[in-house]
């Protein structure tokens, strides 16, 4: 995302809506400048604020003459008043800043909307995480904090010695250069995006190992990292993880308990 020079008026409106804090007001130039490379390309200050398109000279002139008496000319707050914020036209690999970042557009590899797969919080329709098995969810990022490939590389490649399994669908999973050592494609390792989702399965007996993994590598991230792990029910409704996670220090939540009446298709 830019913001055009010769339309900014530096009201300072886009400033606050950047969730990312990439946009300031360069004192010298007077002007509202984005940082690219902090700049995630979510769209939130193009589409989350509203356009007029006064003339730049005139507001500029009205505000100078204000300051001459006292009184301040500004724009409501949720207003770009001479649309200045302008869309750029993205290539490889700034363009996956948009993917991971943009809740509006589709992953390419997945063809929906979000950072994981369709069925990245379910097992009704793939049936993917088997019995004796767990499925496991690493989250990196949040806004004002974002994360950066190279950081979501230190923890697949320190996961994949423990010998888990990628999902083969997530977003991630699709740039990684080599799914067994869990290595992501070197020309994206910079970009930044304002979280990702990391998905893979194991034997429920390598939890403990996963877990601790995690926790191992989070703490040398600047970044925050939140995991999720599920398994199947028995027939009783039980399935022995919540000891396991309070055991390993984790707390137990159970957030979702799938029935099966999903339909294959």
């Amino acid at each position: 995302m830019i913001i055009d020079p010769k339309k900014c008026v530096a009201c300072g409106n886009c400033v606050a809506i950047c969730p990312m804090g990439a946009i300031h007001i360069d004192p010298k130039t007077n002007r509202a400048s984005v940082n690219q490379d902090e700049c995630v390309e979510c769209y939130t200050c193009f589409r989350g604020m509203s356009t007029e398109h006064l003339n730049p000279t005139m507001v500029r002139t009205v505000r100078k003459i204000g300051k001459w008496f006292r009184w301040r000319f500004e724009p409501e707050p949720d207003v770009c008043p001479t649309a200045a914020i302008t869309e750029q036209e993205l290539s490889w690999p700034r363009i996956v800043r948009r993917a991971f970042s943009d809740p509006v557009v589709p992953h390419e590899s997945t063809g929906v909307h979000g950072r994981g797969t369709e069925e990245v919080k379910t097992n009704d329709i793939t049936n993917r995480v088997g019995p004796e098995e767990a499925g496991f969810t690493v989250e990196f990022g949040r806004p004002t904090i974002g994360v950066r490939f190279w950081q979501i590389q230190e923890m697949t490649t320190a996961l994949a010695q423990l010998g888990i399994e990628f999902e083969k669908r997530n977003p991630v999973t699709s740039l990684m250069a080599d799914t067994a050592t869990g290595e992501i494609q070197t020309d994206i390792l910079n970009e930044k995006i304002l979280s990702a989702i990391v998905e893979f399965k194991t034997k429920f007996g390598n939890v403990p190992a996963v877990l601790q993994r995690v926790r191992e590598v989070a703490k040398t991230l600047n970044t925050v990292v939140a995991v999720g792990v599920s398994t199947r029910c028995d027939e009783q409704g039980e399935n022995h993880l919540e000891e396991l996670l309070i055991s390993e220090g984790f707390t137990f939540n159970r957030g979702k308990t799938n029935l099966g009446l999903g339909r294959k298709g």
